[in-house]
């Protein structure tokens, strides 16, 4: 069994994807705390951000389209982040898109570890925590 991982930050828009994806990395045992953000402008404030509520993502599961700041202007921004807010995250696309431009345009991203499709399945998540953090 892979090794437990402390927080997964979640950015997504569809509220019945989060909710899902929630309940399968809790129901996993895999993860001790679950962030969900709706967009990569929250994303990018909850990683720049140091408060109380703040817990290091050791993986980020983003989507790619969403309002207000999609998956791909997210990763954009988020090159530009301090190398210590982004060491040791594993950054993962999990979308519906199934325009294979976008797979091509996402592994452009030098911290794009991996594409996947929705939903996320425990299979996935296991596959994701056993590759990075054994």
């Amino acid at each position: 069994m892979p090794r437990k991982i402390n927080c997964i930050l979640l950015v997504d828009d569809d509220p019945d994807d989060n909710f899902l994806h929630q309940l399968i990395i809790e129901e996993s045992g895999l993860c001790n705390h679950v962030r969900v953000v709706e967009n990569g402008i929250k994303a990018l404030s909850y990683l720049r951000q140091q408060d109380t509520d703040y817990i290091r993502p050791d993986v980020i599961l983003l989507d790619i389209n969403m309002p207000g700041m999609n998956g791909f202007e997210f990763l954009q921004e988020y090159e530009s982040l301090s190398p210590d807010l982004r060491a040791h995250v594993v950054l993962m696309m999990l979308t519906t898109s199934l325009n294979p431009d976008d797979e091509t345009r996402a592994h452009r991203f030098a911290n794009v570890r991996g594409y996947r499709n929705k939903p996320l399945t425990r299979d996935m998540l296991e596959n994701i925590v056993e590759t990075y953090f054994s």
